[in-house]
């Protein structure tokens, strides 16, 4: 069996498995780290695991296994991967970021199966994205941080100043649950189909594809999360195509095919991973 944890800034997701099929989880909320790692430690005591795979918030320093500027001050800095090492005695861990592991997930077993280009990119409390080129997940000096973008906004028809802590009206400031619950003071869940947030968010979104698509050219863009729920995915793919004009042609646009779970199967997937190539 291989561990996987989807570390999440609202949840934890651990699991052990090979795969969808004998996959067994268990999710809590994301506490203090001590707290929360015991837990997880407790779960992974339960089963017997060969490797451990870690798809976590950012930002993080990948190679020092650490979360680095997170707006969760308990968890700045923190060296997630040493402690966990201390706490499971589990010394085969390999990290990523969750929405990494989330494409690596989809790419071996859900929308990107086959694929060698494709993104996955999740909108939900925040937005985050995760790229597969030439079959490897897209790293640089760090990681892809696609939540972050800049936005072209039309002050007049939207006042909403943002609300990225560090960027303001960036994508995740426009476009996140975050964003829409400080603008409209509901939750994306509680609006309406018809609601004027609905026209404005796929407009932000597709935007943000755009962009995705001009730079990285895949051949299908993954978008999952909590927002996605209330969201039209035929109504987001019709702005890219306005917005594309043509120029290009719109990648596909379709929702993870192993929905919740494909955070923690692609971090089990990183755990399959360790000691063969790179996740591909």
């Amino acid at each position: 069996m291989f561990g996987g944890i989807e570390a999440g800034g609202t949840n934890f997701v651990c699991g052990v498995g090979t795969g969808p099929h004998d996959l067994i989880r268990d999710e809590f909320p994301t506490g203090s780290p001590k707290e929360t790692l015991e837990r997880a430690a407790d779960f992974f005591f339960k089963h017997r695991i060969r490797s451990l795979g870690v798809g976590c918030f950012g930002p993080i320093d990948i190679a020092g296994g650490r979360i680095t500027t997170t707006p969760k001050v308990a968890w700045q800095q923190y060296p997630i991967i040493e402690e966990l090492r201390r706490m499971t005695g589990v010394e085969r861990i390999k990290f990523d970021t969750d929405v990494n592991a989330a494409a690596l997930g989809e790419g071996r077993w859900g929308a990107g199966f086959g694929l060698a280009d494709f993104i996955y990119l999740t909108v939900g409390t925040g937005i985050g994205g995760g790229a597969m080129v030439n079959g490897r997940l897209l790293h640089g000096k760090s990681h892809p941080e696609m939540g972050h973008i800049p936005m072209r906004r039309d002050v007049l028809r939207d006042p909403f100043p943002g609300a990225c802590y560090a960027h303001g009206d960036c994508l995740e400031g426009l476009a996140s649950g975050f964003a829409i619950e400080k603008r409209w003071g509901k939750r994306g869940s509680q609006l309406p189909a018809g609601h004027e947030a609905w026209t404005l968010e796929a407009e932000y979104l597709a935007q943000a594809l755009a962009a995705f698509t001009y730079t990285l050219a895949p051949l299908r863009i993954i978008v999952g999360g909590g927002v996605m729920h209330s969201m039209s995915y035929a109504t987001l793919s019709e702005q890219l195509r306005r917005l594309l004009n043509g120029y290009v042609e719109a990648p596909e646009v379709v929702a993870p095919a192993l929905g919740e779970d494909a955070g923690v199967l692609g971090a089990i997937a990183l755990a399959m991973s360790i000691g063969t190539a790179p996740p591909e």
